[in-house]
């Protein structure tokens, strides 16, 4: 008797597993870059911890071609979800690409203007005239590069603005080919590492520029709001983890990504740098959501200054209802 019910136990226990495997809904998120970036953390302890799976999904991470790429990709349903920035909804929805952002990874901006300490710049209204290095013409960095500029009186037209890729873009800094750039935490950490001293100013002290944000269609957040509850969820509780100690979220995080397993130490401070500039709350505000006067504000600039040729309802730009658990 015993070993026969040891076996129907066992044989209950697979069928249970297997159930539990086939519950797992497949959700497929596009990155607008390589997924090993240390900005993309989050979602990489979401995934290797489990919380994607204890939400009930089965997440596949795919690499697009930029944020343009991403926002088109997902709009036309070829992945589920996908990254963007915080304005990259209000950017895109004027061409018919009906999507909108979900969370927001952040309350402060990503964007943050660094300039070499040995060019005599004391302040913004010291780049015109410089040379200043962005990704692209077509990334929010610039756009806020140009928002911080404006602050100033300095048009695009009074400084020599570069287009280098991330990885010119760290190159140019640190041979001093440029005095200064507009970028992300771990290229500022990167150029800091090489020797250079810098000067690093938030975009978000000027302008209100937006974190990293999860976006998704229309269509994909009314036939599947209870996967994009979970993704949502189970990264912003990535986001916490990390918040809560740098240190063990970068030994769990190269633990994860072959690639970093010898930059423990640039990794942690990559993290207390997102941490004490990006991912740090506004007040009244809950990790993850947005605000609408903020969107407006920066969509009344995009607008004034042709970023953007027809302003959208900002309503459509975003929804809070995954963060705050309304409708």
């Amino acid at each position: 008797m015993k070993p026969t019910l040891l076996g129907l136990a066992a044989a209950a226990g697979f069928a249970l597993s297997g159930f539990a495997a086939s519950a797992q809904q497949s959700l497929t998120y596009l990155f607008p870059a390589p997924d090993f970036l240390p900005a993309f953390a989050p979602f990489q302890l979401a995934l290797h911890k489990g919380y994607y799976a204890e939400a009930g999904l089965d997440v596949t991470f795919r690499v697009g071609q930029g944020g343009a790429d991403v926002a088109t990709q997902v709009a036309v349903g070829n992945a589920d979800m996908g990254g963007g920035m915080g304005d990259t909804s209000m950017i895109v929805r004027a061409n018919g690409l009906e999507i909108r952002g979900v969370a927001l990874l952040g309350g402060q901006g990503l964007t943050h203007i660094a300039w070499r300490n040995d060019r005599g710049i004391e302040g913004l209204a010291d780049l015109r005239g410089r040379a200043i290095g962005v990704i692209s013409f077509q990334d929010t960095a610039y756009y806020n590069l140009l928002a911080a500029l404006a602050g100033e009186g300095i048009e695009r037209s009074d400084a020599d603005i570069q287009a280098l890729g991330s990885g010119g873009l760290i190159q140019n800094m640190i041979a001093g080919s440029i005095d200064a750039m507009s970028g992300v935490p771990e290229w500022i950490v990167a150029i800091e590492d090489a020797g250079v001293d810098l000067t690093v100013v938030p975009v978000r002290s000027i302008f209100p520029a937006q974190a990293q944000a999860i976006i998704a269609s229309d269509r994909f957040i009314e036939a599947h709001p209870d996967q994009v509850e979970g993704f949502v969820r189970a990264t912003l509780r990535a986001i916490d983890d990390i918040v809560a100690d740098p240190a063990a979220a970068a030994q769990d995080y190269v633990g994860f990504i072959d690639r970093h397993a010898e930059n423990v130490e640039q990794i942690e401070r990559i993290m207390r740098f997102y941490v004490e500039s990006v991912y740090a709350e506004m007040a009244d505000l809950q990790r993850g959501a947005f605000d609408a006067s903020l969107l407006q504000e920066i969509q009344d600039f995009y607008v004034a200054n042709e970023i953007v040729r027809t302003a959208v309802p900002i309503e459509d730009v975003y929804t809070n209802r995954f963060v705050l658990g309304t409708q």
